[in-house]
């Protein structure tokens, strides 16, 4: 088969697509036959070295890849699917070296579920990882209806689904971003927005002047955001936090590895996709020769959607 592979750490050019043995699944697990996989900040920091410690045991060559739409192609004992059966999942590669930009991958039955009607394998690849990354994010933070929800980085991928699970949960979302992005966020169902910038978190205290209740740091912008959030609230990073909590601000570190194996999570997600309440954003599709250019434009950042490889 063919994957999107690496020997060695460095920079994209350190990407190629190779020829692999075809897994077989294990108990409980399903193989897949990928046909979209997305590109996404931890697959630039697998490739980079940045976490080499984690695959120092695991047999190369690497590939990355969080998550996958495709057709099941072959089941394990006790996996409840059947071949042929349409299903977006999440992979973790940095728990096997192989994750879902391969042609085919193997995981676990309750990593996946059923792709909504009418979906195409593209947009479903979309959903998973930053959906079900949202969706923690909010169960961590246990916010009631009619709190108040302010997002960063909120046109992006995590950014754009947590507006929309918090608008679901009944919560009055703030969302702060680049200002030509308004029309969009507003479209999605923020009832505010903020622009980005130094000053964003007065700018949110003027619409809640004791501060917000909850805060998803999608933007990695880190302890200063926590201005904007009320003594003894919540603040919920995707990435490591820098920094100590302050005014009795509860700080939440977001894994979507979390998640994984919550497929009632993942199968909430893909309902309110086929209600309409959740917006699958494609930005680009590119070949597996291509992935190294599809990481690059990933890391210089202001991409609005999901890069996606298709094989």
């Amino acid at each position: 088969m063919k994957a999107v592979a690496f020997s060695r750490f460095g920079g994209p050019d350190v990407l190629e697509v190779a020829e692999l043995p075809v897994p077989e699944p294990g108990p409980s697990q399903v193989r897949v036959r990928v046909s979209a996989a997305t590109v996404n900040p931890t697959d630039i920091g697998m490739r980079s070295g940045a976490r080499s410690s984690a695959l120092e045991q695991m047999p190369k060559p690497y590939v990355a890849g969080m998550e996958l739409a495709g057709s099941v192609d072959a089941v394990g004992p006790g996996a409840p699917w059947q071949v042929g059966n349409r299903v977006l999942g999440i992979a973790l590669p940095m728990q096997t070296g192989r994750g879902a930009q391969s042609e085919y991958t193997v995981v676990p039955s309750d990593s996946v579920v059923r792709i909504p009607d009418g979906v195409s394998f593209e947009q479903a690849a979309t959903l998973p990882m930053n959906g079900l990354t949202a969706r923690r994010a909010l169960d961590l933070m246990r916010l009631s209806a009619g709190q108040t929800l302010a997002v960063t980085g909120a046109a992006g991928a995590v950014g754009g689904y947590a507006i929309q699970l918090g608008v679901a949960d009944g919560l009055r979302v703030i969302a702060i971003s680049a200002s030509e992005d308004e029309s969009l966020l507003r479209k999605l169902g923020a009832q505010e927005f903020v622009p980005r910038g130094a000053d964003f978190a007065a700018a949110v205290q003027k619409l809640v002047p004791a501060g917000v209740d909850g805060l998803i740091d999608a933007a990695v912008i880190g302890a200063p955001a926590m201005a904007a959030i009320r003594d003894g609230g919540h603040f919920a990073c995707v990435r490591a936090f820098e920094g100590k909590p302050e005014r009795g601000i509860h700080v939440h570190q977001v894994r979507v590895s979390d998640y994984a194996h919550n497929q009632a999570a993942l199968q909430q997600l893909a309902d309110m996709v086929a209600d309409g309440r959740l917006t699958l954003r494609v930005a680009e599709t590119f070949p597996p020769s291509q992935a190294g250019e599809a990481q690059q434009k990933l890391h210089a950042g202001g991409v609005r959607g999901r890069l996606v490889i298709v094989f």
